[in-house]
């Protein structure tokens, strides 16, 4: 071990770590990257380069944790395949009366008629899919390597870990690793461009909670609440009524240390407060914003927030960004019908209302937002809700979209039929790594880097799905 090293495992360092570390605890400190320790070792590495002129590109990922039901989300509409989806969950099923208003007109229409239509609560939608500015991803998920359904079975591919597990899974998704993972995609990109924004700090913006997908190797996740940047209690404000209180816990959290780890803690704290101090002064010299969101709606509240930074872009010194905005309760093994329509109210509304700010603010083109979630459900139902599946269907949305249009080919509506590995459980024909690599490339990370980002890219001939103009 280097002889500095060693200063680490002496009690005395160990005491005074701990004891910053309490003050902080005692204070009540809500500060997620000043608690961010995962990533000190690797706080002063210098993150890759990358020139991209004086544009602003961000992307967006709306993630649904608990496994979205794929069949109340995207409907088939067309007699034949309406009545096969009915027959296999006519207690869950959505009849075609209650779909014509949310019916899909693609710019190409589906071969053999296909044809789908949204949830009606999804509604709010329809008109950014008819400007051609959404497109439909039908039946992605995670993969290794492209299987078929004869590989699956007979376990001669490589395949995903632990599926239908919800960790593992959510975990995948986002890192294309199983859990445990240390960096995501997302993260990884934002490794790319972090020496390209003045403010690095401000590269990866959760608003969902702490999440693998926006660690990278480099950089660190900055997380926000939705009620915008949080701060340590007690630094700008009396702690517990007292000055004197306040200044003591100025002092002991900033004062210089000739502990190493110590060093590395004092100076992520500082970062924090910092940025906060930052993203609250960029914010209150933007404009509000006219667009309305409505209220009620957590992960509307979140888009809020992504949009109102997003307008604050060039006060807080960035040209690319990465952010993540979640919702929960999708896991509806029971209550499907009483749950899943609300849910779908959420995501539609808060995504509708989103876009339209990014429109407002003349962004639209370089802002693009993409759902995802642990894994789709199975198309049979299971009393009245439906167990963990594989692939599903998700949206890719932005001025910068090919709208209008389907990717991928719609899945047979079956249970154990080609496309599926039992109980209606889609065996994904698209793989995350194929969207990641799409928003990459759009997002101008080079063919080279991607592999580096998503290891299994290179096992997919198609890289690039082609929803971007």
């Amino acid at each position: 071990m280097h002889p500095k090293l060693q200063l680490i495992e002496r009690n005395q360092s160990r005491r005074s770590f701990l004891k910053t570390g309490l003050s902080l605890s005692v204070a009540g400190a809500a500060a997620p990257l000043a608690m961010n320790l995962a990533a000190l070792s690797e706080a002063a590495a210098a993150s890759s380069a990358l020139s991209v002129g004086d544009d602003y590109k961000a992307i967006v990922c709306v993630f649904m944790y608990g496994g979205n039901d794929y069949a109340n989300t995207l409907i088939p509409f067309d007699a034949p395949n309406h009545a096969a989806y009915n027959s296999f969950r006519s207690n869950l099923a959505i009849q075609l009366p209650f779909l014509t208003d949310t019916l899909l007109k693609p710019a190409t229409p589906l071969v053999n008629s296909r044809q789908y239509a949204l949830a009606p609560e999804l509604s709010s939608l329809i008109p950014i899919f008819d400007a051609a500015q959404m497109s439909v991803i039908l039946n992605v998920g995670t993969l290794i390597q492209p299987t078929t359904k004869a590989q699956f079975t007979s376990a001669s591919v490589p395949l995903p870990p632990k599926l239908f597990s919800h960790n593992d899974q959510q975990s995948y998704w986002q890192s294309t690793y199983p859990e445990g993972a240390t960096s995501g995609w997302g993260g990884r990109m934002g490794d790319l461009f972090q020496s390209s924004n003045s403010k690095a700090a401000f590269t990866c913006i959760g608003l969902g909670g702490k999440t693998v997908y926006l660690t990278g190797k480099y950089t660190s996740q900055y997380q926000l609440s939705s009620s915008g940047s949080v701060q340590i209690n007690g630094i700008k404000t009396a702690l517990f009524g007292s000055s004197a209180c306040q200044a003591a816990l100025n002092k002991m959290i900033v004062s210089p240390s000739n502990h190493l780890l110590e060093q590395e803690y004092i100076k992520t704290t500082s970062r924090s407060i910092d940025a906060h101090d930052q993203v609250s002064l960029a914010l209150s010299k933007t404009n509000p914003l006219t667009t309305t969101f409505p209220i009620g709606n957590s992960l509307s509240d979140q888009l809020q927030v992504v949009a109102k930074l997003i307008a604050a872009r060039s006060s807080l010194g960035v040209k690319r960004q990465v952010f993540f905005v979640s919702l929960g309760g999708f896991d509806l093994h029971a209550g499907l019908t009483k749950y899943h329509p609300g849910l779908m109210q959420l995501v539609g509304d808060a995504m509708s209302s989103f876009y339209k700010a990014t429109v407002e603010l003349g962004v639209s083109q370089q802002v693009s937002t993409f759902t995802a979630s642990d894994f789709g459900r199975t198309l049979l139902s299971n009393s009245d809700g439906s167990d963990h599946g594989w692939g599903s269907m998700h949206f890719v949305m932005g001025g910068a979209v090919k709208g209008q249009k389907y990717i991928g080919a719609p899945p047979v509506v079956a249970n154990s039929g080609p496309d599926d590995v039992g109980q209606g459980r889609l065996l994904p024909s698209i793989s995350v790594d194929q969207v990641a690599s799409t928003l990459a490339t759009w997002f101008g990370v080079s063919a080279q880097d991607q592999l580096s980002i998503l290891p299994n890219l290179k096992n997919f001939s198609q890289k690039d799905l082609g929803f971007f103009v």
